[in-house]
């Protein structure tokens, strides 16, 4: 997202009705609330007091304003896919450098993520399930070890060939669906 830090930042957070900034929110996952947030001029040492709803709305809504939901959406599946793959261990250099060029400032991204997680939990807009659906949709940006085919070749006892093995990659294939499930899909 270097775009969302070197574009000027828009003059005043969206004007929609109350209703209808809910109903967007809604249909934003947390990684996604996550994103807007990042983009927003949310105070990266905010701290939430759990009341303050109309501010983390007005800074949601901002930051959809300035990316657009298309890049929203876009890069919180980059932004989850990186982090599967960063708990499993197996990033690549390719793709720590793009998660650091989307996300620059890691500690804005910390606070970004913890209050779209908190907002979820105490503010007044639950999630569809279109939001829930695409938040279990990751993306990968850059070379993968599984080379997109879903897999990671491993190889238990290098002395052995026989113990040859694969493992589901996170980010291609979270749910470790065998290839005759990932095509019937």
């Amino acid at each position: 997202m270097p775009a969302m830090l070197t574009a000027s930042p828009a003059a005043s957070p969206v004007s929609l009705d109350a209703s209808a900034a809910v109903s967007v929110i809604a249909n934003l996952s947390n990684q996604e609330r996550a994103v807007a947030l990042y983009a927003s001029d949310m105070p990266t040492a905010y701290k939430s007091t759990g009341k303050s709803y109309a501010a983390v709305i007005a800074w949601i809504l901002q930051g959809v304003a300035r990316l657009g939901l298309a890049e929203v959406h876009r890069s919180a599946a980059y932004a989850y896919g990186y982090r599967l793959l960063w708990l499993a261990d197996l990033t690549t250099q390719e793709q720590d450098q793009a998660h650091q060029s989307r996300f620059p400032n890691g500690r804005r991204w910390d606070r970004a993520e913890r209050l779209a997680s908190a907002f979820t939990v105490w503010g007044p807009c639950r999630m569809t399930q279109a939001a829930k659906d695409r938040a279990g949709r990751p993306q990968v940006e850059g070379a993968c070890r599984c080379g997109g085919s879903g897999w990671i070749a491993e190889c238990l006892d290098p002395d052995d060939p026989t113990t040859r093995t694969a493992r589901n990659c996170p980010g291609h294939n979270p749910n470790g669906s065998m290839p005759s499930e990932q095509v019937a899909r």
